[in-house]
C-alpha cells in the first residue's frame, strides 16, 4: 500500500474508533433515535443532488438502509444510551463477523473455511467472557441491543454482497437519506414530539459538533475513503484495518471518558479481535471491490 493510502486507511480507523465516543457526547443532550436520523440526513443532504443515483437496484439501497440505517444505528444509540460504554460497545457490535459469515453461510450458500469457523468460536467466547463479567457495570439488556444491532449489521453486509455497489460513498449516501424518515417517525412515537423539540431547542455547540462528526466524518470521509481503499487494493489488504477499530474506540474511550479495561474485558477485547482476524485474514486473492460488499461497513 502506497505511504498515502496508508496514512487514509489509519486515518479512517482513528475517525471511526473515536466515533463511539462521539456518539457519547451527542447522546448527552439529543434522544439515540433523533440523533440517528440527524446524523443521515446531514450524511445525505445535499450529497444526493451532487453524486446522482446509486447506480444499483432500488431494493438493495431500501433493504441495507432499513437493516443498517434504522436498524443497527439505532439499536447502537439507544443501547449506548441506556448505559452501554462506548469502548465495550466498539468491542461487542464487532460480533457483527459473527452473523455476517453465518449469514454467508446460510442466504449465499458460501462454504466456510475452516478458519472462519474457528474465528466464530473464539470470538463467541470473547462475548461470553463480556456478558460474564461480574465487573460489568452496562446492563444486560442494552448489552443485548448491541449484539442484536450486530446482526443486523450481518444482514446489511449479505445485501451489500448482492448490491456489488460500484461506488461505495453514492451508495452510503443513498443508505442514509432512506433511513431518516424511518428514524424520525420511530423517534416521535417512542421519545415523544416534545423531547424532540426540546432537544433541538435547547442543542448545545457539543450536541451540533457530535451530528457534523458523526455526518460528514463517520460516514461521508469514512466510507469516501474506505471505498476508495476497496477500489485501489484486494479486501485482504484493506480489511486488516477494520481490526483497529475497537482498539481505537476503547482506548479514545479510556483517554476521553475515563472508561476502564478491567482484566476480563482485556482478554474478551484479544478474542473478539483475534476472532475477527480469523475471519478475514486469508491467502491473496485477486478480487474486486465489489465483491468485498461484506467490508463496506467496519464503522458505527
Amino acid at each position: 500500500m502506497k505511504p498515502r493510502d496508508l496514512a487514509l486507511a489509519l486515518a479512517v480507523v482513528v475517525v471511526w474508533g473515536i466515533n463511539f465516543v462521539v456518539i457519547e457526547v451527542g447522546l448527552e443532550g439529543v434522544p439515540p433515535l433523533l440523533l440517528s436520523a440527524l446524523r443521515f440526513f446531514f450524511a445525505a443532504v445535499p450529497a444526493i443532488f451532487v453524486l446522482g443515483k446509486p447506480r444499483v437496484p432500488w431494493r438493495y439501497v431500501v433493504g441495507v438502509g432499513l437493516a443498517l440505517g434504522v436498524a443497527k444505528f439505532g439499536l447502537l444509540f439507544i443501547a449506548m444510551n441506556h448505559g452501554v460504554p462506548a469502548g465495550l460497545a466498539s468491542l461487542v457490535l464487532q460480533s457483527q463477523v459473527i452473523f455476517t459469515v453465518l449469514f454467508a453461510i446460510a442466504v449465499l450458500r458460501e462454504r466456510p473455511r475452516p478458519a472462519q469457523l474457528a474465528g466464530i468460536v473464539i470470538a463467541c467466547l470473547g462475548i461470553a467472557l463480556i456478558v460474564l463479567d461480574q465487573q460489568l457495570s452496562a446492563p444486560l439488556g442494552a448489552l443485548a441491543l448491541v449484539i442484536v444491532a450486530a446482526g443486523f449489521w450481518g444482514v446489511s453486509n449479505t445485501i451489500t454482497r448482492y448490491a456489488k455497489p460500484p461506488d461505495t460513498l453514492r451508495f452510503m449516501v443513498w443508505v442514509s437519506a432512506v433511513a431518516v424518515v424511518p428514524l424520525l417517525l420511530l423517534s416521535l412515537l417512542t421519545e415523544g414530539p416534545r423531547a424532540d423539540a426540546d432537544a433541538l431547542r435547547d442543542i448545545r455547540w457539543s450536541g451540533v459538533g457530535a451530528i457534523a462528526y458523526l455526518a460528514f466524518a463517520a460516514t461521508l470521509f469514512g466510507f469516501g475513503v474506505w471505498g476508495y481503499l476497496l477500489r485501489q487494493y484486494d479486501a485482504s489488504t484493506v480489511a486488516p484495518f477494520s481490526l483497529l477499530v475497537p482498539v481505537v474506540g476503547m482506548s479514545a474511550a479510556w483517554v476521553l471518558r475515563g472508561e476502564a479495561v478491567g482484566p476480563q474485558q482485556g482478554i474478551a477485547a484479544v478474542l473478539v479481535i483475534g476472532g475477527m482476524a480469523c475471519t478475514i485474514v486469508r491467502r491473496r486473492t485477486r478480487r474486486t471491490a465489489a465483491e468485498s460488499g461484506e467490508l463496506v461497513d467496519s464503522a458505527a
